[in-house]
């Protein structure tokens, strides 16, 4: 008998790969599904395995009493205002990519969140990948030492073949090249180099080619960070691109370098000429099936457990790489250095 039940606002793409993921914990099973075109219960029930009862009306299913946590899997302009209903109704909350498209929103979210007193998971899973979990390893055992610069870079070419292609091309769903993809990128460099971000200055492009001409945004962004220590780091979004997908990673600290999955280190004596390799999962699909959502909510669903905010991706946290991924479409449309302080 598993201990949540689990709601999903906005049947779609990605909400697919949020329904197999919950169902796969051992804590959680997704038993009702909002969605504002009408769904089958029997048809859903079916496809995912487990008794879905289907809504047309939000707040008939936020007042299920048996229902403890959604996931907010709607367009991206809905998101504020399904995260607050669902807040006030006391549910805790999975929230999809992006959090909101707007400071203002972020503001009413974190302001709602934290008077309902719910729990949250905000889906930046990238930080629970093979990747990743290797990477912070190396870099929390010391072996790179103090990171100084970092670049992470996300190069994802999103067109007519790829899912979100339908809604991704309007600045209303879509919002930049990072909201709409590249702030997993963004997210990883801080969870990697840690600190506070006092300043960005970005600056944006688009590629020439008529498939990505539905754009009403630039799809190429290309952000540098200024810590508050001193460090740099700097961000490429690139979703107008044509080649594989690669999530591009390079680290250079005070005892060594990383690349991806290779690495040198000082301490470890490993030689210079060469890169010695690590053992990782590489990012290297944008398929929705393959991010690693079932290890992030299975994370979540046992803090829920211990009463606790789950690690790494909890709203609070998880705000700090949104806001900084804000300010950097802010400066990219003002043409100058923007700091983290005019979002407060």
């Amino acid at each position: 008998m598993k201990n949540y039940n689990v709601g999903i606002i906005g049947y779609g793409w990605v909400s697919t790969a949020h329904i197999q993921a919950i169902n796969a914990t051992a804590h959680a099973q997704v038993t009702a599904v909002y969605s504002s075109r009408p769904q089958d219960a029997a048809a859903l029930s079916a496809r995912h395995g487990s008794p879905i009862q289907t809504f047309t009306d939000l707040a008939a299913m936020l007042r299920r009493p048996d229902l403890h946590a959604v996931a907010i899997c709607s367009y991206p302009h809905q998101h504020a205002d399904h995260i607050i209903a669902a807040a006030q109704a006391g549910k805790h909350l999975i929230i999809e990519k992006p959090i909101t498209l707007t400071a203002e929103d972020a503001t009413r979210v974190a302001a709602a969140v934290k008077a309902a007193g719910v729990k949250t998971c905000v889906c930046f899973e990238c930080r629970f990948s093979s990747q990743f979990q290797a990477t912070k390893a190396v870099i929390d055992a010391g072996l790179l030492g103090a990171i100084h610069y970092g670049e992470v870079d996300y190069y994802h070419g999103i067109g007519p073949w790829y899912g979100q292609f339908r809604w991704n091309t309007g600045k209303k769903d879509g919002g930049s090249s990072l909201l709409s993809a590249g702030c997993h990128a963004l997210d990883a460099l801080l969870l990697c180099m840690g600190g506070n971000v006092e300043a960005v200055t970005s600056y944006a492009t688009r590629s020439q080619n008529t498939v990505f001409k539905q754009y009403e945004y630039a799809t190429t962004s290309v952000t540098i960070l200024r810590f508050a220590d001193g460090r740099v780091g700097k961000v490429a979004s690139v979703i107008d691109c044509l080649q594989p997908y690669y999530f591009h990673t390079h680290l250079v600290g005070s005892e060594g370098s990383l690349l991806d999955n290779k690495f040198h280190s000082q301490k470890l004596a490993t030689n210079k000429h060469a890169w010695s390799g690590l053992a990782m999962k590489l990012l290297d699909s944008g398929d929705v099936s393959d991010h690693p959502y079932q290890t992030q909510f299975e994370a979540f669903f046992a803090a829920l457990q211990r009463g606790e905010e789950m690690p790494l991706t909890n709203l609070e946290e998880s705000l700090r790489s949104h806001r900084v991924v804000l300010a950097a479409d802010r400066s990219a449309e003002l043409g100058r250095e923007v700091k983290l302080a005019e979002l407060a």
